[in-house]
């Protein structure tokens, strides 16, 4: 069960959280924005997110493969291209930053498939989503369970 729900109790920060999924939404492509919140939300464990941003990758035409297959986004191959390979390594990086986490190579990859103003956006989306990751896991939100998300 939620322990608070942040929405209601903080409805300022909360808000200032739904700009920034706003400004993420409208500034990253669909699919690479959905393969960005999988990957962070697998490294934070935050199983809300995980069953969400699967359900959503799904719906905005992902296929199966690349959904599973972005847990082990670094031995999959070709299953990712270069463009989607660079965003997972950013995701990776930022969402365990630490002294050598966004190193150049990470950043370089990545800067070879966007321009510093889809650079900037995708730091937005993944600080984002990291961001919701700490706010369910914090407050206790596991995926629902009921006629509209059914286990099978």
């Amino acid at each position: 069960m939620t322990r608070i729900n942040i929405g209601k109790t903080n409805k300022l920060g909360y808000a200032a959280v739904i700009g920034m999924e706003g400004y993420a939404r409208t500034s990253v492509d669909k699919e690479l924005l959905e393969l960005l919140k999988l990957r962070a939300s697998i490294v934070n464990g935050c199983g809300f997110c995980i069953d969400m941003h699967a359900t959503e990758g799904a719906r905005c035409g992902i296929s199966q493969r690349k959904l599973h297959a972005v847990a082990g986004w670094q031995h999959a191959g070709e299953l990712f291209d270069e463009r989607e390979r660079a965003v997972l390594a950013l995701t990776d990086a930022v969402t365990l930053i630490g002294p050598d986490s966004v190193n150049d190579e990470v950043w370089d990859a990545a800067a070879q498939h966007f321009d510093d103003s889809a650079l900037g956006a995708l730091v937005l989306a993944i600080a984002t989503i990291n961001v919701w990751n700490r706010i369910a896991i914090a407050t206790g939100m596991t995926p629902p369970i009921d006629e509209r998300h059914p286990v099978a």
